[in-house]
């Protein structure tokens, strides 16, 4: 995919004269948070992870880019660190790795201003694959013991773990110089699925779900290892709400370095010269 992004973008810029190619490479740092149905707010930044990421811009103009991005970060939800349903016990986590295509169209000239607000969007290919921890610390992938029934109950069909989504936001760029640019961004990616955390709709009868999956009523539900905790639902009771479809963000600080830095765009000004001027002479 990230080949396919470079191919694309090298052949966009063969389309212009060679004294118009313009590329920056750009890098960025931050935090990548989850929306979904093991949180409780849009932005629960208590349970945001470190996120990174590369990219590949080509300037059309002073004020639009088409821009290629890789980024990886770790998305967490806990119902633990809630309210609502920390009965329920549930969580997860999972790596996230994303390839993107988009267009940024930035506000002022950042030849002529320091300062200048952007926006971007495109669309984006991510793979994801969530897990917990068992009792004795050990990895469990979730999506393998098909926790609501997933292949085998009620017409639901696994999810996938790679899937498109759309990627959009914007922030800020401050121009150190012509070639240098350091920015902060907040980026919001609409998900297609209700799945990235494991959650979406109701929970399958636990002897159902134990025929078919012999481990997967233990991590369906975790109330009951909790004090004094209920035990396991009966089918068909709520697990989370499937009309709701999972986000991601990533936000931070970014870094772009044009490629083969060139001469400093020329800003131009009238200047005039005196006039010579030579009178006759007396005759």
């Amino acid at each position: 995919m990230l080949k396919k992004i470079c191919m694309f973008l090298m052949l966009l810029s063969g389309t212009y004269q060679s004294e118009s190619q313009k590329f920056f490479t750009s890098f960025f740092g931050g935090i990548s948070t989850y929306q979904g149905d093991l949180v409780e707010r849009p932005l629960a930044l208590e349970q945001s992870k470190f996120a990174w990421g590369v990219g590949l811009l080509v300037e059309l103009n002073d004020r639009m880019f088409i821009r290629g991005d890789f980024t990886s970060g770790k998305l967490s939800g806990d119902d633990r660190l809630g309210v609502k349903n920390r009965q329920r016990n549930l969580n997860f986590f999972s790596n996230i790795y994303e390839f993107s295509l988009g267009f940024e169209y930035v506000l002022f000239n950042l030849y002529d201003y320091k300062v200048s607000p952007y926006v971007f969007t495109g669309i984006s290919r991510y793979s994801f694959s969530p897990k917990t921890l068992s009792d004795d610390g050990n990895e469990v992938s979730l999506f393998e013991l098909n926790t609501e029934g997933q292949g085998f109950y009620k017409n639901r069909k696994p999810y996938k773990l790679r899937q498109f989504a759309i990627p959009f936001g914007g922030g800020l760029q401050w121009a150190i110089t012509d070639n240098k640019r350091i920015g902060f961004v907040i980026g919001i990616r609409k998900t297609f699925t209700d799945y990235i955390d494991d959650v979406s709709t109701t929970y399958v009868d636990k002897d159902i779900l134990f025929a078919n999956r012999r481990n997967a009523p233990a991590f369906a539900y975790r109330g009951d290892e909790l004090p004094n905790g209920d035990p396991y639902p009966p089918d068909g009771t709520k697990r989370g709400n499937p009309t709701s479809k999972d986000w991601y963000y990533f936000s931070g600080i970014t870094l772009r370095v044009r490629i083969q830095p060139g001469k400093q765009k020329q800003h131009y000004s009238q200047k005039f010269k005196r006039a010579k001027v030579t009178c006759p002479k007396p005759m």
